[in-house]
């Protein structure tokens, strides 16, 4: 299967994915929307209140009063809007597992084929007809006009004459000139009719040019399908690593929190082995939540505790685990991998040796019939793995890494 397609393909899922996400969050982004325009009404009418006319001693002590008032409460609002966000990011990381039960991760390769007659043209420009110049349009031929009858009694017939020589005179100017344009009119829109002409038949030549390649490339496309489809229901290596990575690509985590993840197979063993890596213990959220405190007139942060940080990044660690057992094990229906042996963790110094490394915290293997038995609705993440047997770190927070050989069935 071509790399590009692959390549296309996994970001036409994820995009498709990240918008299901975003939908889902929809109510949650308008409530933020509300209470970021608290704040900014509030800042308004302290603004508004600020600056009010102050008439005597009575008004300019309600005066102070008001605008302290609404100050306080654009403070206080601007705090809820900061919770608000750090209630979301937790929420987000309490539900990476809850996350996936709802969402079949079979990929149906059937549904990546490209049929010609549905799939939008790559360049519909080509499709639309050039448009014709439009005929000129022409002035009315200049009519003679007969001069006026002189007045008088002599010369009046010698006067006429001289009269229409320059009436004619005139009315021969007027043709002559207006005949000119006509034909300049005419040249110049023959011209353009021979442009576009021209420019209309290369489109259409260029059109079909570009039809015939685009059907090739969707040939093409569906041919490489068929054979990945055909190499998969052989357990072909390479086609289940592909296979895998459609799936992982597929697996949408929240933008603040970046997962990664490497694996091998081997048909021998029919083993996936693979390493999730996920956001060191520096790069998690360590702030509970704000305050205002009215005293200072000032928004003080409220750190986590360091069990807390402990506690909640543990979990984390639990929920990537059973969520990439039971992503790549409900993805793969033929029954292709019978075992995953799995590590997460993440990339940070060495404690020991000071040198960038993948730290394990999680170490765990599992077979593909009794784990998916597991209702993941009702299961305990670190219970879970506890009764896989995994190697599980005590304190992921400190670094301290886990020997993941034992855990490996093979």
């Amino acid at each position: 299967m071509a790399k590009n397609l692959l390549s296309l393909t996994l970001k036409a899922m994820k995009a498709a994915e990240k918008d299901r996400v975003r939908r889902a969050k929809a109510a949650e982004r308008r409530d933020l929307a509300e209470r970021r325009e608290a704040v900014r009404q509030a800042k308004a009418y302290e603004a508004k209140v600020r600056k009010a006319e102050i008439a005597d001693e009575r008004d300019r002590k309600a005066y102070e009063k008001a605008v302290k008032a609404a100050h306080a409460a654009a403070q206080q609002a601007e705090v809820h809007r900061m919770n608000s966000e750090i209630d979301a990011v937790f929420d987000d990381l309490e539900g990476l597992l809850g996350a996936t039960i709802d969402v079949d991760d079979h990929i149906d390769l059937e549904t990546l084929r490209k049929p010609f007659d549905t799939t939008p043209f790559d360049m519909p420009d080509l499709e639309i007809p050039l448009v014709a110049p439009k005929r000129p349009t022409y002035s009315p031929e200049p009519t003679y006009v007969e001069p006026a009858k002189p007045k008088g009694f002599f010369g009046k017939k010698r006067k006429l004459e001289e009269a229409r020589a320059i009436a004619r005179q005139t009315h021969e100017t007027q043709m002559a000139k207006w005949a000119s344009e006509i034909s300049a009119l005419e040249d110049r829109y023959a011209i353009e009719l021979a442009a576009y002409e021209q420019a209309e038949a290369e489109r259409v030549e260029t059109l079909a040019t570009e039809k015939d390649r685009f059907r090739q490339e969707l040939d093409d496309h569906n041919q490489s399908i068929d054979q990945f489809i055909t190499n998969l229901s052989y357990g072909d290596a390479e086609a289940v690593q592909e296979y895998i990575s459609l799936v992982v690509e597929n697996s949408t985590y929240p933008d603040h929190f970046e997962v990664t993840h490497e694996f091998s197979f081997a048909p021998e063993s029919a083993e996936l082995r693979m390493r999730v890596t996920v956001p060191s213990p520096d790069n998690f959220p360590a702030i509970k939540a704000y305050k205002y405190v009215k005293t200072s007139d000032e928004i003080r942060e409220v750190p986590l505790s360091q069990v807390e940080i402990k506690q909640r990044y543990a979990s984390v660690l639990h929920q990537v685990a059973i969520r990439s057992l039971h992503e790549v094990f409900e993805a793969d229906r033929r029954g292709l991998i019978r075992t995953i042996s799995l590590e997460v963790g993440t990339k940070a110094q060495h404690p020991a040796t000071g040198r960038l490394d993948f730290l394990a915290f999680v170490g765990v293997s599992a077979e593909r019939n009794s784990f998916m038995e597991f209702d993941l609705s009702g299961l305990v993440p670190l219970a879970t793995l506890k009764h896989l047997g995994a190697a599980i770190s005590k304190d992921p927070l400190a670094l301290v890494a886990v020997n993941v050989t034992g855990v490996r069935k093979s």
